[in-house]
C-alpha cells in the first residue's frame, strides 16, 4: 500500500531546522518512520514543500521517492500529493516526527482497517499515555468512551480525499505513539525514553 509521509512543513515551535531532520537516536526522525513503512510492505514517498528544500535533498541522497506540493498546508499538500500519486484506492499517510512507529503497529492498523469494511481509519492514544511522559497533545475526543488524542497516522481511499470519509477510529494503547514531537522539551523526553518504547 501507497504510504504519504507528510514533511512539508517547517516545525517552527521546534526551532532546530526542518523537522524531519530532527535527530533522535542517532537517525533523522522521518528515517525511523521510512524504515517502518518499508518493513510493513508499504511503498513509503515523502511529500516535501518549498519549505522543507533541505528534506528534499535528503530523500535525493538517500533514494527516497518524494512528491513536491505548493507548501499552501496540510489539507492542501496532502490532495496535490494524492493527486500526483495517481492513487485511487487506499492508502496511509503519516506524519515524519512520530519516529516510534513501528511495522507491527502499522500491520495492526491495517488488519484492523481492512476487517472494518470502512472506507477511512484514524489512528488514537489514551491521553493518559500522553499525560505519563508529559506530551502536551493540542486535540482531543473521546474514542470508545476514552480521552484520546490522534497520532497522524491514517487511511483513506485517495478516489475520496476532498470528501469526509466514514472512519473506523482505532484507539491503540502503544506509548510510543504518544510522542508526536513538537517542541525541545518533548524532544529531550523521547530521547530518554526511546528505546522503553520502540525498538531500537
Amino acid at each position: 500500500m501507497l504510504a504519504l509521509i507528510l514533511a512539508g512543513g517547517e516545525g517552527s515551535r521546534l526551532r532546530l531546522g526542518e523537522k524531519a531532520l530532527v535527530m533522535v537516536h542517532n537517525r533523522p526522525m522521518i528515517a525511523w518512520v521510512l524504515e517502518a513503512f518499508t518493513e510493513a510492505g508499504c511503498e513509503p514517498i515523502v511529500v516535501t514543500s518549498y519549505k522543507t528544500p533541505f528534506t528534499r535533498n535528503w530523500c535525493r541522497a538517500n533514494d527516497v521517492a518524494f512528491i513536491d506540493t505548493q507548501g499552501t498546508g496540510y489539507v492542501e499538500d496532502l490532495c496535490e500529493a494524492v493527486e500526483i500519486s495517481g492513487e485511487d484506492g487506499p492508502l496511509f499517510t503519516s506524519a515524519a516526527d512520530i519516529p516510534c512507529l513501528t511495522a507491527d503497529i502499522i500491520e495492526h492498523v491495517l488488519d484492523s482497517y481492512r476487517s472494518s469494511d470502512k472506507p477511512a481509519c484514524s489512528t488514537w492514544v489514551p491521553l493518559t499515555l500522553c499525560e505519563r511522559y508529559g506530551m502536551q497533545p493540542r486535540y482531543r475526543e473521546e474514542i470508545d468512551g476514552v480521552a484520546a488524542t490522534p497520532c497522524a497516522l491514517n487511511i483513506f481511499m485517495g478516489s475520496l480525499v476532498a470528501e469526509v470519509q466514514d472512519e473506523l477510529c482505532l484507539l491503540l494503547d502503544e506509548p510510543g505513539l504518544a510522542f508526536n514531537i513538537n517542541t525541545r522539551e518533548e524532544l529531550a523526553v523521547l530521547e530518554r525514553e526511546f528505546c522503553f518504547v520502540r525498538p531500537c
